[in-house]
Parts: C-alpha cells; structure tokens; sequence
C-alpha cells in the first residue's frame, strides 16, 4: 500500500503535468512555441534543486517525516497553484512561479519513493521492487494522469484543468498519509536492520 501511494501519486502529478506543459500554456496563456522549452526548462531546474538542496533533511530528519511533509506540502501548494492557474493572476509566469514551488517540495518526496521501496524489502529483491512499483505505479497514475489532463486541457474549459489540478493534489495527499500511516524510519539505520535477508533468513 505504501509503495503503490508513493508511486502512483509521484506519477499522476508528474506525467500529467510534464507531457501537457507545452499545451497547457500555449492554449490558455497565449505563450508562443518558442517561449515554451523556457517554461520547461525552469520546471526542470525546479525538480533538479527539490532533491538537491533537500535532500540532506531526509537522511537527517528522516525519510519518513520528510516525505509525508513533500508529499503532503506539494498538494497544499496546488492549491495557490489552482488559485493562480484559475484567476489567472500573475499572468505565465506567476503560473510558472507556483508550478515551480510545488514541484521543487513533490520532487524532493518522489526522488525518495525510490529509496522507500528498494529498502523495506530484502537485499536481494531490492532491484525488482523498484521496478515492480515503478512499472505499476507508471501503468495506473503515468497513464490516467497524462490522458487526463489532456482530455481536460483540449476541453478549453479553465475550470476542468482546475479540477485536474485538484485531482493530482488528493492523489498526493493520499501519498503523504500513507508514508504518515505506513512509512519505516529508516534513517541511518543499516538496510540489515530495516528489511532481514533471505539468506540471513534461511540459515537459521
């Protein structure tokens, strides 16, 4: 349950946001086709520097709390971020600069998802259990979110696109409760102790 919530949610909003950015704000921003690569680019740096500058925190503070604060403060974000998208305050870039914030803190959780399931499973089945939730995680929310927005965003509807945006957040959120409710601390803690090997396990 919580390797799907992480995976899923981390998904959603990602592919979702990132293969519809160029005609999210092409269609209801006027932005021209030169500009956008602009606009990706500084949604790139955005979820470059959430991992980088945080990162630390999660193994200081703790994967657990960090993550359900990511997750959960990502969706709390996507609220201006609905505010701004709907009213259209700020223009393009007071768009891009509440996008920007929310995925510096979601990429900073959803880097960390891929630590969370490799870790509380055994050593030797590390490898497929990120490839396990990745690739279901990747099917159910990289998949619906993208269509999604889409069929949202073609509709010409602001208010539809809002909705998605709400969408992503509860997804995230449910991410969040599930690290809160679920979630191993971890931190400095050798992989031994967290998840027993099955060859530890089959010699006694």
């Amino acid at each position: 349950m919580l390797g799907l919530a992480l995976f899923v949610g981390q998904a959603f909003i990602y592919n979702g946001i990132t293969f519809n950015l160029g005609t999210l704000v092409g269609n209801y921003y006027d932005v021209a086709s030169g500009l956008v690569p602009v606009f990706i680019v500084c949604f790139a740096v955005s979820n470059l520097l959430g991992p980088l500058l945080l990162g630390r925190l999660f193994d200081t503070v703790g994967r657990r709390p960090m993550i359900t604060i990511s997750y959960l403060g990502s969706a709390v974000l996507t609220v201006p971020l609905i505010w701004v998208f709907f009213t259209q305050a700020g223009g393009e870039w007071g768009f891009l600069a509440t996008l920007v914030a929310t995925f510096f803190l979601a990429s900073a959780g959803a880097s960390a998802a891929y630590l969370t399931v490799s870790e509380i499973f055994p050593m030797e089945t590390r490898a497929l259990a990120i490839a396990f939730f990745y690739a279901v995680g990747t099917a159910a929310g990289g998949i619906v979110g993208p269509l999604m927005f889409g069929q949202f965003i073609e509709s010409g509807n602001r208010s539809l696109v809002a909705i998605g945006f709400g969408i992503a957040a509860v997804v995230m959120a449910l991410g969040g409760i599930a690290e809160l409710l679920f979630g191993v601390r971890a931190a400095q803690t050798p992989l031994e102790d967290i998840a027993k090997p099955l060859t530890a396990e089959e010699a006694s």
